[in-house]
């Protein structure tokens, strides 16, 4: 800084440690997440307000529409503090933007770990959320075009095999179950060849009462968590490079925070010096 200061030949008035491209960088990468989060919220009020199938929602731990506005409104608080701050060159907000999205990504990198560490209870709250939604299928369109998007994607059949079917209400095999589709399972379940032009809808009928392997000539007899396990552990690198998707932005941000309030306060040490001086042209 010794160059810098007033009466050195080296220095310039007009000098500024503050790097406009990392300024205003920041400040585009801000408003870009800041414009995403005032969608996300948009949705999930919008699908809050439209939606009222509280029992079809019970079969989650939380409600996707609140998660939405959740994660939603907390990008906004921490984008408007980063634009905020870059435009402003304002250091509380940068370090608040800054440590927040230091603490968010430790987070995630902590819930990853125990996610894979604890992946048997992982496995069970999974069975769980599964279980339920079978049991909410008829109670919620989405949710049952959700449950048969998936059924088809995998090609399986409820939670662990084709029974579990027997949990909702209208597919049971109780005797007593007035039900039209006793004993049934979903179309999604079936085996459909694609030479058929029409999907008959009704392969699913009677299918809980066939034993294993002759249930197996007409519909996918296995479940769907198993098939998503092997999903998972066949597709690790495409997962990993999505996980490193999200890191990348956030690892971006800060380093970009970081960057500008070391300029920042280097601009500050400067202007102090240069005040302190300003009487003395010889120091």
């Amino acid at each position: 800084m010794a160059d810098r200061r007033r009466g050195t030949p080296g220095y310039d008035e007009d000098f500024t440690y503050v790097s406009p491209v990392v300024k205003y960088l920041l400040f585009t990468f801000n408003f870009i997440f800041w414009i995403i989060a005032l969608v996300m919220v948009s949705i999930g009020m919008y699908a809050r307000m439209t939606k009222h199938a509280e029992a079809a929602l019970a079969c989650l731990t939380v409600d996707p529409s609140i998660m939405l506005m959740v994660v939603g409104v907390l990008m906004f608080i921490l984008t408007f503090c980063g634009c905020v701050g870059a435009l402003r060159e304002n250091i509380c907000l940068l370090q608040t933007f800054c440590i927040s999205l230091t603490v968010i990504f430790i987070l995630q990198l902590i819930a990853g770990i125990l996610g894979f560490i604890f992946s048997d209870t992982a496995r069970s709250k999974v069975t769980d959320m599964i279980n339920n939604a079978i049991i909410h299928y008829r109670d919620d369109i989405d949710l049952q075009n959700l449950i048969d998007f998936g059924q088809m994607e995998f090609d399986c059949c409820g939670g662990v095999m084709y029974t579990d079917w027997s949990q909702n209400m209208y597919f049971n095999c109780n005797i007593v179950n007035p039900s039209t589709e006793r004993c049934s399972v979903p179309f999604s379940c079936c085996i459909i060849s694609k030479e058929k032009v029409v999907v008959n809808t009704m392969c699913g009928k009677g299918m809980q009462e066939l034993v294993y392997h002759e249930a197996g000539n007409h519909i996918n007899t296995n479940g769907c968590i198993d098939k998503m396990v092997n999903w998972i552990h066949s597709n690790l690198f495409l997962l990993g490079g999505v996980a490193l998707g999200l890191a990348i932005p956030q690892l971006v941000g800060i380093l970009l925070s970081q960057i500008l309030i070391n300029q920042i306060k280097d601009q500050i040490e400067l202007q102090n010096y240069n005040f302190n001086h300003r009487s003395d042209p010889w120091n």
